[in-house]
């Protein structure tokens, strides 16, 4: 599913309109008809104020089709406030203005010019928000600043379309956020946008609907985005078929260099993941006092102890493995640095960096240079933060995650609710699956796991991304539906990841 800008949601609408041979009063009615009916099915009192704050652009006039749709629908106390401080309403937005008027006499119509006296709003008003969609390129300021505070002080619950106001389509570093509304909900209009799934944003977007108004997306003219949301059919298409005359062979051998003293339970995660996905075979290289827990709670993997007792010091021949993870709870000891760089310098191994060892590199990251292409990352945000320049909102973040990705050929797996996988050619696509109960630890651990299971199985660097945190998502969710997302550890998802298989598979 794309997630497109303002100008290639604005193609993707004219697009539609010519190939649907419909005029733009006719997708926006279709937009309006879907936003009445979320209102109907969240907000059923017919007897409850509607507060409706209209703007003079596309965005008021789904605000104001939505009002006149919502009083045929028996809504008794729709308030409309229409802004045209300008003096320059859309021609769809006056013909809105102009048909609610006509058809609806006994909803209360306002049509600000100048002075705007602020109607009382209780905690039992729902608020509609139709001020500004995609169209802002910067922040809201003056009177529209104000009624944004005004919306954000009071108890109501909110509804946005399209937009919440005063968030840009895609970069809010530099907005202004006491002049965004919050919205309890925002009602995307034919696909989402980047704002509405980074993590920053969500104090603004509440929850996020997309109403499908049956738009054409496949506009030959237009760019396409860079940015989509991987879609279930894609990660089911991806799905290799086991041969039936397979053996342990057929299936790959993992390399797995993760623990050190005391933190065994992340190679335990790590290796117990990857032997779920599927994997023929697990080595794990770990210091011998990691061995007896090791043996005892995965006794499928084989170990291979490091030279050093305690920590990760001695890189490993890579002749028999068909893919190498490294990183999960080795420490940033400065043999283990050392190990490190070694290990992973002139390997042509399928390669997933993870945890430490990207710490290590956020260290040294004149290192970076060393890595091999087409290896993959898996940083959270802070470690992202680490080997980038420090920025610290999501959109920056992101963007760093595309520039090393597209600079130095990475697969960058950017954790987070939407986990984002940025690949060399710079495209980004967002993970769907998932749920807060899975930010406990081990999880990373787990994903890691997962993703060095299906390299070694022979997946292509972006199938093993894609396809490995739409999986781990995936049975995170299946665990949260038995245990809640309160109680669910890392063990969890592992226990949960036939059934995530079965699922892609229809069974």
């Amino acid at each position: 599913m794309k997630l497109p800008n303002a100008h290639q949601m604005r193609a993707i609408e004219a697009y539609t309109i010519q190939e649907s041979n419909i005029t733009s009063t006719e997708l926006m009615e279709r937009a309006a008809t879907e936003a009445a009916r979320f209102v109907q099915s969240q907000y059923p009192q017919h007897d409850r104020p509607v507060v409706i704050f209209a703007g003079p652009g596309n965005n008021g006039g789904d605000g104001l089709a939505m009002a006149r749709l919502l009083h045929f629908k028996g809504y008794q106390h729709i308030h409309v406030y229409l802004f045209n401080t300008q003096g320059t309403l859309s021609d769809d937005c006056r013909k809105n203005a102009d048909r609610l008027q006509t058809e609806c006499p006994d909803v209360a119509f306002t049509e600000i010019a100048q002075q705007f006296e602020a109607p009382q709003i209780t905690r039992q008003t729902l608020v509609v928000d139709a001020l500004f969609g995609i169209g802002i390129n910067k922040p809201l300021g003056g009177g529209f600043a104000a009624l944004v505070k005004f919306i954000n002080a009071s108890e109501a619950e909110v509804v946005s379309i399209d937009m919440p106001s005063g968030l840009m389509c895609e970069d809010n570093t530099y907005n202004t956020p006491s002049a965004i509304v919050r919205a309890t909900h925002t009602l995307a209009i034919g696909l989402p946008k980047l704002a509405h799934i980074l993590a920053d944003n969500q104090c603004y977007v509440g929850k996020l609907h997309l109403l499908d108004i049956a738009l054409c997306p496949d506009c030959p003219d237009e760019e396409e985005p860079p940015f989509s949301i991987t879609e279930a059919h894609e990660i089911s298409e991806m799905l290799k078929a086991r041969p039936a005359y397979g053996h342990k062979g057929t299936f790959g051998n993992a390399l797995l260099i993760a623990g050190k003293y005391g933190m065994a339970g992340a190679a335990i995660l790590a290796a117990k993941a990857c032997l779920r996905t599927g994997v023929g075979k697990v080595t794990v290289h770990t210091p011998p006092c990691n061995n007896d827990i090791l043996q005892i709670a995965v006794p499928e993997a084989i170990i291979d102890h490091d030279g050093d007792e305690k920590v990760f010091t001695t890189p490993v021949p890579l002749n028999a493995f068909q893919a190498l993870a490294i990183g999960p709870g080795i420490g940033t000891d400065k043999r283990t640095a050392l190990a490190f760089i070694e290990q992973i310098s002139h390997t042509a191994t399928p390669l997933v960096i993870d945890a430490d060892a990207i710490n290590i590199l956020g260290s040294h990251k004149g290192w970076i240079q060393q890595v091999p292409q087409h290896s993959v990352f898996t940083p959270h945000p802070g470690e992202m933060k680490r080997l980038g320049i420090c920025h610290t909102d999501s959109f920056s973040i992101l963007l760093e995650a595309i520039s090393m990705a597209t600079k130095h050929g990475f697969y960058i797996v950017l954790k987070g609710h939407y986990t984002a996988v940025c690949t060399p050619e710079g495209k980004v696509f967002f993970n769907p699956t998932g749920n807060s109960g899975m930010g406990t630890a081990g999880s990373g651990d787990v994903l890691t796991g997962i993703i060095l299971s299906l390299l070694a199985q022979k997946y292509s660097a972006e199938h093993a991304c894609r396809l490995g945190v739409y999986l781990h998502g995936l049975a995170g969710d299946i665990a949260a539906e038995k245990l809640g997302e309160h109680s669910l550890t890392a063990s969890d998802i592992i226990q949960a990841l036939p059934e995530a298989f079965a699922r892609l598979l229809g069974e």
